[in-house]
């Protein structure tokens, strides 16, 4: 299959070297700066020369992330770092923070950038907005349906990415806030701690755990495995393959990339068993094809195991207090590790001692609470590392050569080097003298010209002219080789040189770019609501309400009726989007607003693409909503110049980095001061595992939609919500500022926003005294009475106000 890339994770050199010697024809790589695998053994810069030149000349592409939110502070620097990736060669940069891209985008024009799956981008109207952007390439997310890929392709020029194989996040990658609500640890500051993997258990609408589903790994999924997919996606049009595993061993790396490359070039009817058993046994937590190709509920998900198990090896049929004896149902070596489960999330491993074959009876020493029956993993081979360390231990990657070399006495020996239609001449530096003993030979010569062992050459035609009695030392031939070789490197390397940027050109523009002013207006704080159903609608006291965000377009009963009831208001009205809209969601929303545009004052987006649909298609206002993760003066100057008119900021800043970015834009921005933030969206839906779901056709029917939700292992519970096509599960305690509102409105904000998600009822009653405190008609003394109130009935949070995610 030519012209589709197999793209490979690194996060070492050995890494590397096992990606490009089994056939990656890209990687990528994180430096220890700005990239989503904080905890990664990341590249320094002398490291990331040495990969990009070892990468380049064997014909392997070098993309680095630069994958988290930046924070405005950290944009010199971290332009500076993109600035040497540039001059070193790298082929692009991964990239989630619009605003470093839309400053990369013009401070060095010649840079490929790709879109982060950070960024998600889900459907087409997303990919040909980055592409009208600049951006070459967009890295889909994980859960975008193999019809949608083929549609995006079909009708847009930018390159598909797409990730086949190693470990999933459960929810949309940029839409997960769970390890930083919880610990402060940020997946989109590349420092995730996680969550998805520890157990939990299922409740009910009154808190009682579900029936077989208490202390089980909910929320993590299986490795994804999509051998036998690769020619579907090829025919979708998708232009690399990407595998996850920047933090897996580099035999992890050199044996996934083997198979998948295999199966490139000679098809999936020449992997074995043995290959799949390969490629199970170097790390798996069990085998999905993904949501791309509709696996879903417990094809989906490992709930009862989160990590590695390796192959099955066997069971236990015999055991006493000394010794126990396995049926072996695969064969094990010495040095293998085996594991027996002992109990819930319990495993006690140990090493073979001795090997044995498939289908005999295995006894070792007893250790630890084993029992009869128990399952044994065989967790490690120690033959499948030996083997893939060694498919990379030499360098098997050659580009073939001519060489001519002419000696003759009191001239300086000329070699000449031909690749690809490209020659290189070299002359000596010392004269060619007149032996007096030891003349050179042909085979001398030869010998000498193609030691080329350290190089990335090997010689396929070799002429010489050599005249009879020629003397020269040894060391001038091999220096005269080296110079050629090193000659030949530079015009190899060159090729992937963009055009050069002048480092004084380049301060003077990125000063001038980064420069921000403060530009904002005194104006009357607004209180903006967003509801999610009629009923909370109806609870509101609608002259207390500037700015009304409906979030339920997709029942058009409760729209309409929403409507007619604020007609006659002078709030403005907003219709919400989801953060996951495809094709079917897009085509309903276009629907919709065809008929309550001039109903409505604008469209609330919290995804790339729809912002594209609507500043593109209708004379609407648009409101930009956390979805877009507005992290930085920059991203919101961006979203501003692509027609946002007002922006919720992320609800990871902190309130001095607040303050800054308010005070620095010229559009309305305002925080979410109340509510439940949603801390995962996932297309996954937990009560799936319960009902044995296989798709998600009955969401809008399914009783287990609404009120159920998970329990930590601590008991805290986070409630969720089914809407079509994604789970929503929220923060396990609402944002409630209420007694340091004012000093956030005054911070520089044009107002503040109330998100009511799962609440029933007093809701009018927070809204009064937020618009109260906001509007200044409210009394010190009665906000602090309502607070306390507030407190001994509910737990509530601060959010990241006043910690923020950046140490």
């Amino acid at each position: 299959m030519e012209n589709i890339e197999l793209l490979a994770p690194v996060g070492s050199m050995e890494s590397l070297y096992a990606a490009v010697q089994n056939g990656a024809k890209a990687v990528y790589l994180g430096g220890e700066l700005f990239n989503a695998r904080h905890y990664a053994s990341n590249f320094n810069k002398e490291e990331m020369k040495k990969a990009v030149k070892y990468s380049h000349l064997r014909d392997v592409k070098v993309y680095v992330t630069v994958n988290i939110l930046l924070e405005n502070k950290e944009m010199i620097q971290a332009l500076d770092y993109v600035k040497f990736l540039y001059d070193i060669g790298v082929d692009a940069i991964i990239v989630q923070d619009i605003g470093l891209a839309s400053l990369v985008r013009k401070l060095l024009p010649d840079m490929d950038i790709h879109a982060s799956t950070q960024m998600t981008i889900n459907n087409l109207e997303g990919a040909k907005f980055l592409y009208k952007q600049g951006f070459t390439r967009v890295v889909l997310s994980r859960e975008v349906p193999i019809e949608e890929i083929k549609y995006i392709s079909k009708n847009s020029p930018i390159e598909l990415e797409v990730f086949i194989h190693g470990a999933l996040c459960v929810s949309y990658s940029g839409q997960c806030l769970m390890s930083s609500m919880i610990g402060g640890r940020s997946g989109n500051r590349g420092k995730c701690a996680q969550p998805c993997r520890m157990p939990s258990t299922l409740v009910d609408k009154k808190g009682y755990t579900v029936n077989g589903w208490e202390e089980k790994h909910i929320l993590s999924p299986k490795d994804l495995n999509t051998l036998e997919e690769i020619l579907e996606l090829k025919k979708a049009g998708v232009t690399s393959l990407k595998i996850e595993g920047r933090m897996k061993r580099p035999e992890y790396v050199a044996t996934v990339v083997d198979l998948y490359n295999k199966v490139l070039n000679k098809g999936i009817e020449k992997i074995t068993d043995l290959d799949k058993e390969n490629i199970k046994q170097v790390f798996n937590r069990g085998f999905t094809k993904g949501i791309t190709f509709g696996e879903f509920g417990k094809d989906f998900i490992s709930y009862n195991r989160p990590d590695n198990r390796g192959v099955q090896l066997g069971r236990v049929v015999k055991l006493d207090h000394r010794e126990l004896t396995i049926e072996l149902s695969t064969d094990v070596e010495e040095g293998d590790i085996i594991e027996f489960i002992v109990g819930q999330d319990k495993y006690k491993g140990l090493k073979a001692t001795k090997s044995g074959k498939k289908g005999e009876y295995y006894t070792i020493e007893k250790r630890g609470n084993i029992v009869n029956n128990s399952i044994a993993y065989k967790k490690t081979s120690t033959s499948l590392l030996e083997s893939s360390k060694e498919s990379y231990r030499e360098d098997r990657i050659k580009r073939k050569i001519d060489m001519s070399i002419k000696i003759e006495k009191n001239e300086k020996p000329m070699l000449e080097i031909n690749y690809n239609n490209n020659k290189i001449k070299l002359i000596g530096e010392e004269f060619v003298q007149e032996s007096k003993n030891r003349p050179l030979t042909e085979e001398t010569v030869e010998e000498q010209i193609s030691k080329l062992g350290d190089t990335v050459y090997e010689l396929d035609k070799m002429e010489i002219d050599l005249e009879e009695g020629c003397f020269m030392p040894l060391s001038s031939l091999n220096s005269l080789r080296r110079k050629g070789t090193d000659k030949l490197d530079s015009l190899i390397l060159g090729e992937y040189r963009k055009k050069e940027v002048l480092e004084e050109d380049f301060i003077v523009e990125k000063n001038e770019i980064l420069s921000l002013e403060s530009i904002k207006e005194d104006k009357e704080k607004i209180l903006t609501i967003k509801v999610d159903n009629f009923n909370q609608l109806e609870q509101l006291d609608l002259e207390k309400v500037d700015k009304l965000i409906i979030n339920y377009y997709d029942n058009k009963d409760q729209l309409i009726k929403s409507l007619a009831k604020l007609q006659d208001s002078e709030i403005e009205i907003y219709i919400g989007t989801e953060a996951i809209l495809y094709r079917d969601d897009i085509e309903l929303l276009k629907e919709v607003l065809s008929e309550i545009k001039n109903d409505i004052t604008g469209v609330s987006v919290s995804n790339l693409g729809t912002l594209f649909l609507i500043k593109e298609n209708y004379d609407l206002e648009i409101h930009g909503d956390i979805g877009l993760n507005a992290f930085n003066s920059y991203t919101v100057k961006f979203l501003e110049e692509n027609g946002v008119t007002s922006l919720d900021l992320s609800v990871e800043l902190r309130l001095d980095q607040i303050e800054k970015i308010a005070n620095e834009s010229s559009i309305r921005t305002s925080v979410i001061s109340y509510g439940y933030i949603p801390v995962m969206i996932t297309k996954h839906c937990p009560m799936s595992l319960v009902k044995g779901c296989i798709n998600d056709d009955q969401c809008r029917s399914c009783q287990y939609s609404k009120g159920y939700g998970i329990k930590d292992r601590i008991g805290v519970e986070f409630k969720m919500t089914r809407k079509t096509g994604f789970t929503n599960i929220y923060n396990s305690v609402p944002i409630m500022v209420l007694d340091n509102l004012k000093r956030i409105v005054d911070s520089g904000l044009d107002g503040v926003r109330m998100d009511f998600t799962l609440e029933e009822d007093g809701i009018e009653e927070l809204q009064d005294i937020y618009y109260g405190t906001i509007k200044n008609h409210g009394n010190k003394s009665e906000m602090e009475s309502f607070m306390d109130d507030f407190r001994e009935n509910n737990k509530i949070t601060n959010g990241h106000f006043f910690r923020g995610i950046i140490e």
